[in-house]
């Protein structure tokens, strides 16, 4: 009798343990990570400028040819412009229709490719020539 009751001790025991082992879940296996590739950041576009008079407008592209000097020599670049496209005088904000030849202008641009693209325009009225004094005459007796 003993050994019944041993045995039937045990086969609960055997019994109560694996009912416990199945309820508890099975911790799930870490999935292998692969490092997902970083987005590329935008490269900073590089501005460069510019400065010299505004030789000519062209009110259909709008564009502007600007003439100056780049170590030491004579340049005309063409900038294109668009909506961004800020054009000052001072601190007053000017439309393209504002812009007239012989204007002295800064330009920070853009380069994509062969294009220009003007992202600041900056313009003063052309430097007047200074004016000569008429030589005084000799006063007459």
């Amino acid at each position: 009798m003993k050994k019944m009751i041993f045995l039937v001790a045990l086969l609960t025991l055997v019994a109560f343990v694996s009912g416990v082992m199945a309820a508890t879940p099975a911790p799930a296996p870490k999935p292998t990570a692969t490092p997902a590739p970083a987005p590329e950041k935008p490269k900073p576009v590089k501005t460069e400028k510019f400065s010299g008079a505004i030789e000519k407008i062209d009110e259909m592209a709008k564009a502007i040819d600007v003439k100056g000097k780049v170590k030491k020599e004579e340049k005309t670049l063409t900038f294109a412009t668009d909506d961004k496209t800020k054009i000052t005088r001072g601190k007053d904000t000017l439309s393209f229709a504002d812009l007239k030849k012989g204007m002295n202008a800064s330009v920070e641009y853009q380069k994509a490719g062969d294009k220009l693209t003007a992202v600041t325009i900056k313009v003063a009225a052309p430097k007047a020539a200074p004016k000569k004094e008429a030589p005084k005459e000799a006063p007459k007796k």
